[in-house]
């Protein structure tokens, strides 16, 4: 064995370079599903890609991952493009992925779904956050492209349902980079400054990815924290975005979203036309009632004759008088009655009654003695009889048993 010896680190830089050298290693498209995803504190991110029979460790570097429209998870099957190459320092050889995309499912879809999911459990989307729509809005705030289509079927729709608002054009990008920042920028500074009584947010119709601005997180938060009732108007009917769910309010599309925003003065003009004429209608129906009781009241006899009349009421009056005065004669008959018979009663109890038949009673110190036993001799009594009174002495006292 005469070959030179050569170090494991030149081993590996010589496999390296083999690697780096072989062009259908340098631009790779590898179908998989990934494994032990971690995201480093660096931004990169580490996993590995397997099929049934095998598996390939794999790195993403944070700035191709920033770049990412979903978010990777274990489990999930995804199409990665990239190159394949050695890290020395471990001899293992290892995918370094440039672009990844879900397999069978658009990248754009898989994270509006992840974001949907997301801010649904957060409470975004909650019904109990929206606010109602004021319904003669003073002035209103169409956050859109001051250039689109959209914005001019919206002022038209504006001046013609509803001319009493103030249309507030606050130009935004609505697609490409920073028109999602932009956007929740103008929402903020509307909210912040209350400048308009409702929002009208949104753009024409478009791809999904013209139309992606209106699917950023950023969007949303700022849609949830405004104060103000925002109407999100992006696209056609069949698009749905992020927003439509964070709003108050969607509407199919930037035309919709002006009419559900404005009254329509047509229909005001009708209903006021019809109140008018409900309420002429209610003052004559008034009118007629106030003349039937006027014509009842002038043909009654008061207002006929009034001289007859209180002649009626001076009778009626001298009859319930009469009729008073009987019944207190009465009242007074009887109680004289009852009078009479309960002072005989008292009468034929009284003792003077008994003192004019002949009978007397004595006393002794302004007491009744009633028994020998409550007098002495010596005692001075005084007699009491029907007419006049006597004071006596005791001379004896005898008493008597039965």
């Amino acid at each position: 064995m005469n070959a030179k010896p050569i170090t494991v680190t030149q081993l590996n830089n010589y496999i390296k370079a083999l690697l780096d050298n072989t062009a259908p290693l340098q631009s790779l498209c590898l179908r998989g599903e990934l494994s032990n995803f971690k995201i480093h504190s660096s931004g990169h991110c580490y996993f590995t890609l397997k099929d049934e029979n095998a598996a390939v460790s794999g790195v993403m570097f944070a700035a191709a991952a920033s770049k990412l429209r979903f978010r990777p998870e274990s489990g999930m099957k995804v199409i990665a493009y990239g190159r394949v190459s050695l890290f020395p320092k471990s001899g293992q050889y290892q995918i370094y992925v440039n672009e990844m995309a879900p397999d069978g499912v658009g990248a754009l879809y898989m994270a509006f779904e992840q974001l949907k999911e997301k801010l649904y459990r957060e409470g975004l989307f909650s019904k109990g956050h929206k606010k109602p729509l004021p319904l003669y809005p003073g002035r209103i705030a169409l956050v859109t492209s001051p250039t689109g289509a959209a914005v001019r079927d919206m002022l038209r729709i504006l001046k013609k349902r509803w001319p009493l608002c103030q249309a507030l054009v606050c130009p935004v990008k609505v697609q490409g980079e920073g028109a999602a920042q932009q956007i929740a920028d103008m929402l903020d500074y509307i909210d912040r400054y209350r400048l308009a009584d409702l929002i009208i947010a949104g753009r024409g119709g478009g791809s999904i990815e013209d139309l992606w601005a209106f699917n950023e997180e950023v969007v949303a938060r700022a849609l949830y924290r405004c104060s103000i009732p925002v109407i999100s108007a992006v696209g056609h009917e069949p698009d749905i975005t992020i927003a439509d769910y964070a709003a108050d309010l969607r509407a199919a599309t930037p035309s919709n979203g002006a009419e559900l925003a404005a009254p329509d003065q047509d229909e005001l003009l009708l209903r006021l036309r019809d109140l008018s004429s409900r309420a002429i209608l209610a003052e004559k129906r008034k009118v007629q009632q106030l003349r039937q009781r006027l014509e009842a009241a002038a043909s009654k006899k008061i207002m006929q004759s009034p001289g007859e009349y209180l002649n009626e009421l001076r009778l009626n009056l001298s009859f319930s008088q009469e009729r008073m005065a009987s019944a207190a004669r009465e009242a007074v008959s009887r109680r004289r009655k009852a009078f009479i018979g309960r002072a005989a009663a008292l009468d034929a109890l009284s003792p003077l009654k008994v003192l004019g038949r002949g009978y007397g009673f004595m006393t002794k110190d302004d007491q009744i003695v009633k028994t020998a036993g409550d007098l002495q001799a010596g005692d001075r009594v005084r007699v009491r009889l029907h007419q006049g009174e006597a004071d006596c002495l005791v001379e004896e006292v005898r008493q008597r048993n039965g």
